[in-house]
């Protein structure tokens, strides 16, 4: 039987990035390795989103291909893929699982496709990247029925995050990426950590929602499942009322009363005593996190710093790395500045490199787009 026709590889130009993230949307329209546009938009009114779409990409150039960034897939997708109606209504399954990122997704994808019906477009799938967990870092204790039936286990998340970040500490520190034990640290408003060993992801700490792991802006992070059980049917809190506080309303928002880490740190140094209990509950789940990520890879050869918070806040640079001498991490604080950009800040001699990495994720989310559009899929 002939195979079906596929189409021509893209080259590196003109694709349109769409990546909904869980408090604004960024578009870039990246071309041979960089994006020649961008903006990144609050998120939308539902009710004016593609009016707001479209007056953002005003002028642009029209584009090859539309990458969206899926931050959970639902339960019936497993790789990035071609958008035709099929994968369209399977991610409508992530939607309750990711409900900060996935609505929004679906949103954009319906703009896009009004408003480029003829361009190919993609679901690039955050966990993809995190598809080489092991068991051992995966399986979730649970009865086995529930594991097969339903398909709870750790997908990880920010994966297009962590893939650059970690290519990205390979070219700076010049050795091959084969030969990397790195922790990667996603760190703005959703916040992940990855155990990257030659180049694939071993441990991540999200899990089969991105509100596992660490304390973000306004998710909790890792709870007492207890807890929360208790909460529900002891002190008769609705289950849809704690997973909004658990979404929305926890996290620096619940310890703090603000999601914004600049306002944190400003009012922990002034002595705030909400804000430096916050500022203490997350350095505490950071740095433990972080060992707990190296101990998956047996050591560390590089720590990377990205996204909003890992990029711009030397202060929670300067208290993750507190308290890490023992794996050999030591940051330079002369060298640990405001400013932004690839640089490394590890003191001279230090076994482990220290390094901010600006993300990436829109390069990270064309060349999958490639990739799945080169291979017919």
């Amino acid at each position: 039987m002939d195979e079906e026709p596929r189409e021509p590889a893209l080259s590196a130009s003109g694709i349109l990035v769409v990546n909904a993230g869980s408090s604004t949307i960024k578009l870039a329209l990246v071309e041979e390795g960089r994006a020649v546009e961008a903006v990144e938009l609050p998120v939308p009114a539902e009710e004016g989103f593609g009016e707001a779409i479209e007056a953002a990409l005003d002028g642009w150039a029209a584009p090859q291909a539309v990458a969206h960034r899926i931050v959970h897939p639902g339960a019936g997708l497993g790789v990035s893929s071609r958008l035709d109606p099929s994968v369209r209504s399977q991610l409508q399954g992530g939607a309750e699982l990711a409900p900060l990122h996935t609505g929004l997704a679906l949103r954009a994808i319906d703009c896009l496709l009004d408003l480029h019906p003829e361009v190919p477009q993609v679901a690039c799938l955050d966990s993809a990247f995190h598809s080489t967990l092991p068991a051992a870092a995966s399986v979730y204790p649970l009865p086995r029925e529930w594991r097969q039936r339903f398909g709870v286990r750790r997908l990880g998340f920010h994966g297009f995050s962590h893939a650059h970040a970690s290519r990205r500490a390979s070219e700076m520190l010049g050795r091959p990426l084969e030969r990397l034990r790195t922790v990667t640290c996603h760190l703005g408003a959703g916040a992940s950590l990855a155990a990257v060993s030659a180049g694939q992801s071993v441990d991540t700490t999200m899990g089969f929602t991105p509100n596992e792991g660490l304390v973000m802006a306004t998710r909790s992070g890792s709870v007492d499942p207890g807890a929360l059980l208790w909460l529900v049917q002891r002190g008769g809190l609705p289950a849809r009322d704690v997973e909004l506080a658990l979404e929305r309303e926890s996290g620096l928002t619940g310890l703090a009363g603000t999601a914004d880490m600049r306002e944190v740190l400003e009012r922990s140094a002034a002595g705030d005593g909400p804000a430096s209990t916050a500022l203490g509950v997350y350095l505490h789940r950071l740095r433990g996190s972080i060992a707990a990520m190296a101990a998956a890879m047996g050591g560390l050869d590089a720590l990377v710093f990205t996204g909003g918070v890992g990029e711009r806040s030397p202060e929670i640079r300067r208290g993750a790395c507190d308290g890490l001498g023992f794996l050999g991490v030591r940051l330079d604080p002369l060298k640990d500045g405001p400013e932004s950009g690839d640089a490394e800040l590890s003191a001279d001699g230090a076994e482990v490199a220290v390094l901010r990495v600006a993300a990436r994720e829109d390069v990270e989310l064309a060349r999958e787009a490639r990739r799945v559009l080169s291979r017919g899929a």
